[in-house]
């Protein structure tokens, strides 16, 4: 698991920021190799490791990782059926959709 100096947290200093300002802290997160597509392939439910690895082509070691981090910041949980989004994580994905649709009316006009 990720020391908790590693994984990025609201408050302290965060890649391309010293603020520790929340957004800046999140970004960090999801910006790591991985995660974002880590919260993706949990978006329809659990899945146990084996199966989250070969949705997201990951090494094992990379993912392993990114899960601890995922954990530790309260937006993937484990549970008996295998990983899955917490409530926070649910919400986080419900935040993302407005982005996404930025995205596809991006891809539009290219």
């Amino acid at each position: 698991m990720p020391s908790a100096a590693s994984t990025p947290r609201p408050g302290r200093p965060a890649r391309g920021s010293r603020t520790g300002r929340p957004v800046m802290a999140l970004l960090d997160l999801l910006g790591r190799r991985w995660a974002l597509r880590v919260v993706w392939e949990l978006r329809t439910g659990p899945l146990v490791f084996r199966a989250l690895q070969a949705a997201c082509g990951s090494s094992p070691s990379v993912l392993n990782t990114r899960l601890a981090e995922l954990r530790e910041a309260g937006v993937v949980e484990l549970a008996d059926d295998g990983y899955r989004l917490s409530d926070e994580g649910h919400r986080l994905l419900e935040t993302l959709h407005p982005l996404a649709s930025w995205a596809e009316r991006w891809a539009k006009r290219s």
